[in-house]
Formats: C-alpha cells, sequence, structure tokens
C-alpha cells in the first residue's frame, strides 16, 4: 500500500490534532498538522503588521514566508515558532486569514505535495471536503463550544499562557462563526465523512472509534 489518507476535520478544540498524533504513532502514518501551517502564516502576518485586505501585501507576505515542519517543530523562515504559533494573539486571528483565498490555495498546494505517495493522516477544516475529497477515511470531529473552551484553557495553563474561560470561550464560538461562513473552503462534514462527538469520550475511546474505520478500509 502506497499512498494512503485520513482526514479529520472539526472546529477549533475539538482535538483533532491530540487524536492524529496518536493515530499517526499507532499506523506509523505521516501526520500533518495544517492548522499549525495556517498558524505560522497568521503568527507572519501579526509580527509584520500585513493589511488582511490588501492583495499585493498578502501575495508579498506568501512570496516571503518558508514554512517547515521537522519532527513535530514548526519553522516560519527557519525560526522555532513551535511555541509562538499556539498563543492567544495568534488564535486570534488565524480564522480570518485561513480565509484569505490566497492563503488557502498556496496551503492547499503544499499539503497535497507533501501527502504525495505516503501514508498520512491530516487534521484541519476542509481536508476530507476541499484538500482530499478522495481520501481513504475521513472523520468529522465535533465537541461542545463549552468543553472545548475548557480544554483550550487547560492548554494555555500548561504552557504559562494567561487566559479566562470566558474569553476563550468567546473566541471558540467566534472562530466556529468565521470557519463555517467563510467563503473559501467552509468548515463542514464531508457527506462521507464519520461523525464522532468527543465531548463525553476519553481520547482513548476516540482513537479506538477511529482504528476500526481505519482497520476496516486496510483490511486489518
Amino acid at each position: 500500500m502506497e499512498e494512503f489518507i485520513v482526514t479529520i476535520d472539526g472546529p477549533a478544540g475539538s482535538g483533532k490534532s491530540t487524536i492524529a498524533k496518536i493515530i499517526a504513532k499507532k499506523y506509523k502514518f505521516t501526520y500533518l498538522d495544517t492548522g499549525a501551517m495556517y498558524r505560522m502564516i497568521a503568527l507572519y502576518a501579526l509580527e509584520n503588521n500585513i493589511d488582511l485586505e490588501d492583495k499585493i501585501a498578502i501575495k508579498n507576505m506568501l512570496d516571503n514566508t518558508k514554512l517547515d515542519i521537522v519532527e513535530n517543530k514548526f519553522f516560519l523562515n527557519g525560526k522555532d515558532v513551535s511555541e509562538e504559533i499556539r498563543t492567544p494573539k495568534v488564535s486570534a486571528v488565524v480564522s480570518p486569514v485561513a480565509a484569505i483565498k490566497e492563503v488557502r490555495v498556496k496551503l492547499v498546494d503544499l499539503q497535497r505535495e507533501i501527502s504525495k505517495g505516503k501514508k498520512t493522516i491530516l487534521d484541519g477544516r476542509d481536508i476530507g471536503t476541499v484538500v482530499f475529497p478522495n481520501a481513504d477515511v475521513k472523520i468529522y470531529l465535533v465537541a461542545s463550544p463549552e468543553e472545548r473552551a475548557n480544554r483550550r484553557l487547560k492548554e494555555y495553563k500548561e504552557k504559562g499562557v494567561e487566559a479566562d474561560y470566558e474569553s476563550v470561550l468567546a473566541s471558540i464560538k467566534e472562530r466556529d462563526f468565521i470557519d463555517s461562513t467563510r467563503e473559501e473552503s467552509p468548515l463542514m462534514k464531508a457527506e462521507d465523512a464519520h461523525e464522532i462527538d468527543s465531548s463525553i469520550m476519553s481520547i482513548e475511546e476516540v482513537v479506538e472509534e477511529i482504528s476500526k474505520y481505519i482497520d476496516k478500509k486496510i483490511g486489518a
């Protein structure tokens, strides 16, 4: 078996990255964190005061950004930005940046190129609908906004980042709205995706559920 694609789509904080990393390790798949790619572009836009309405500025930004992912570390123009891209300030602007057509075109091409000929698991918003509509296994992972806010708050506290529940919840609801209503590749469930609600499920239970679909497909 050469190329085998598993996609996990869903809203912010539903557990996509955590689950995808575990599945990747279990099946020895390549894991591609597409959300981190958008976060790197968002960080560059923030640091360089890019006007998101300025098409020329956006083109120049994309021409001047080189993204690398090495052993789960994220490099923007040669600098390790793994911690910076997970801060609330980046979370606040990543959805508007990801809604820009030029940004999506560049990153979708990059995601397809990286995954070519490999066994890959990718997570994001439009992986099963736009990036890999013919993926072998598609998962749509959801959770309540309140549960996702609690998870995100816990992540911030573990990293020593100050944040409060109400602000995090408001940010998640705003991201949900932007992601699901944007013109370019909105967040939606692919018709052939398996929906899993992780609100009251453990990580192990979600992994087990997804593993069933993968095993069935590969004939394990």
